[in-house]
């Protein structure tokens, strides 16, 4: 078994439930007592949600590389960054490290492809939805991407107010409700959730249409990779 460097904290809730993901499909697939083989830094989240606030992308990108440097030297033989918004710095974390970082856009665009899918709805932070980093991933394996044209600013709010802090309203799961209603009124034939703690408050049984989760598609292909 590959061991898995998983670069967390983004928050802590979203890296909880990758952790549990990991280690429940590993027993799933290899049964018994097995667990996956797993190194795990988990940053403070404060200063890295400032620096996204204040635009210190550079910043933030040198301080994630620094960690996952760090988890290749202690032996992971890949990284997996568990955050959607932070594969903005994917590149600087490629650059100072020499193992593969498993991208969660290729995870995604993987399996909506596979699907049929061809025009999907992106709901994320607000930088995830306005920032090309994950749209242009996503378009390069040849899909359709539509973001929400309704208020993003509170949509993000409820991504750090809320869920980043362990709240989950009725009132906000209507407030994305609604956001996809609009996207699948544009032709979305499915909703990608593409922030980890969205799932948290957003399922299939929310959405008119089929929700794919980033969060247990990358988990899916990190475990595909250790096993492999």
């Amino acid at each position: 078994m590959k061991t898995i460097g998983l670069l967390g904290g983004m928050s802590w809730e979203s890296t909880a439930l990758y952790y549990k993901q990991i280690n429940e499909m590993v027993r799933a697939k290899k049964g018994g007592l097995h667990s996956a083989d797993l190194l795990m830094h988990s940053v403070d989240f404060a200063p890295i949600a400032q620096m996204q606030k204040d635009g210190a992308w550079d910043e933030a990108g040198q301080l994630l590389a620094s960690h996952a440097n760090g988890l290749e030297k202690a032996g992971a033989d890949f990284l997996v960054l568990a955050t959607n918004t932070m594969h903005l710095v994917a590149a600087q974390i490629e650059a100072a490290t020499n193992v593969p970082l498993l991208h969660i856009g290729d995870a995604t665009a993987t399996a909506l492809k596979t699907d049929g899918f061809e025009r999907v709805g992106l709901l994320g932070t607000a930088f995830t939805m306005e920032k090309p980093f994950l749209i242009d991933r996503l378009q390069s394996h040849g899909l359709d991407i539509v973001v929400p044209d309704v208020d993003r600013t509170n949509l993000n709010a409820i991504i750090f107010d809320e869920l980043c802090r362990g709240v989950v309203s009725d009132q906000s799961r209507q407030t994305y409700q609604r956001a996809i209603d609009g996207m699948m009124a544009r032709g979305a034939e499915a909703v990608i959730l593409g922030c980890t703690e969205i799932t948290l408050l957003i399922s299939d049984d929310d959405s008119p249409i089929p929700t794919y989760d980033s969060t247990a598609l990358h988990v899916k292909a990190a475990v595909e990779k250790a096993l492999s």
